[in-house]
């Protein structure tokens, strides 16, 4: 493969040596100007026992429906394996920090709890747009090598490669945190053939806290560092098709798609950085839940346009939105529930029919409680 470094020098002489070090200041200080918020560097070879780890994951089952987290297993146990000729890969944070306090919602039970990153424009689009553009930039500043851009969508386990690049260390509820950036960050990758200088990883520094795992409203963790998306909300209203297991909706609440409580209670948000990009910003927070569960596909395709939303189809996000009125406890949105009954989907026929049974339960319960 071509390398910058094979060029001749002047007059004969030998080229000059190139300082991979000040190249990794200067690709830091462009990413920094393109609007990321951190950046490290590490090898593809540098995560041991990720193999091992993703095959215990997949053998107890806890990846759910999510079929794809077994398929290219070499590639994402073994990131070297993706393409043997990378010399580093460089590891890229993006804040989306809420200027909100997400969980407030939560207590708004006719009103949908949407992720924080889903409330605003896509952010597979924006972060790749960004990785890109340093991508080329890269490539200008060092001709003859090679670049290639993964945001999420690759077999790629970014997590794992961002620990060991120094941007945060994996919490008790598997996501990344950072002492600079807290919680509220997206990652992107660029695996490179430039020989950069690599950063120490971050050690876990999460102590005795356990706000994460007594948080979680359905207990999808079965032990520190371990996440069973099977019980997770962020999965069950995102990734699950079909019917949710009745015993795991009402634990649900309002939350229509994703889960943000294990994020929005670390200490370490503390001392976070705030997001200053308005495009993840709350385009979409919390609507009505009447207003929601109108949509018909036309509308639900230009209401989320541009949005992650979207992915999920219209029948997933009513069924979801079918689950959040049946907990509401809000008598007035019986009739909006029993108007999808008839719903040629059969999992919101059925999410309906819940929805319906589970008020008029409430109601009479609230009736049999007063004086």
């Amino acid at each position: 493969m071509p390398n910058s470094t094979s060029d001749k020098g002047t007059g004969g002489l030998p080229p000059d040596p190139i300082d991979w070090a000040q190249k990794k200041a200067l690709i830091e200080a462009e990413a920094k100007a393109i609007g990321f918020s951190a950046m490290g560097v590490t090898t593809t070879d540098a995560v041991p026992g990720l193999a091992d780890k993703l095959a215990a994951f997949l053998a107890a089952g806890r990846h759910g429906q999510m079929g794809w987290m077994a398929e290219r297993t070499n590639w994402r146990g073994d990131p070297q394996a993706l393409w043997p000729e990378a010399q580093s890969v460089i590891m890229l944070a993006e804040l989306y920090t809420p200027d909100h306090d997400p969980l407030a919602v939560l207590d708004q039970p006719d009103r949908a709890a949407v992720s924080v990153y889903a409330q605003g424009k896509d952010y597979h689009d924006l972060v790749k747009k960004r990785l890109k553009r340093l991508g080329r930039w890269m490539l200008e500043q060092t001709p003859g090598h090679q670049i290639k851009v993964f945001v999420d969508t690759a077999p790629v386990m970014e997590k794992p490669l961002a620990q060991t690049a120094g941007l945060g260390w994996q919490g008790k509820h598997t996501n990344l945190l950072s002492r600079d950036l807290g919680s509220w960050f997206f990652l992107g990758a660029i695996f490179s053939t430039l020989p950069l200088p690599v950063d120490a990883p971050q050690a876990e520094r999460c102590g005795s806290c356990r706000a994460c795992l007594d948080v979680c409203p359905t207990n999808a963790f079965p032990a520190p560092f371990q996440l069973d998306a099977r019980r997770c909300i962020s999965y069950l209203t995102i990734e699950h098709k079909g019917p949710v297991d009745p015993e795991l909706r009402p634990l649900m609440g309002n939350r229509i798609y994703g889960c943000d409580d294990c994020l929005a209670v670390c200490p370490w948000n503390k001392f976070a950085q705030s997001g200053s990009e308005m495009r993840y910003r709350g385009i979409i927070e919390a609507p009505p839940l009447a207003e929601l569960a109108l949509l018909d596909d036309a509308a639900f395709r230009i209401r989320f346009s541009g949005s992650p939303i979207k992915r999920i189809g219209r029948d997933r996000f009513i069924r979801n939105v079918l689950y959040a009125i049946g907990n509401s406890a809000d008598a007035a949105l019986i009739p909006v529930a029993q108007g999808l009954r008839g719903d040629p989907d059969p999992t919101i026929a059925d999410a309906a029919d819940w929805a319906v049974g589970r008020l008029k339960q409430k109601i009479i319960t609230v009736q049999v409680q007063q004086p």
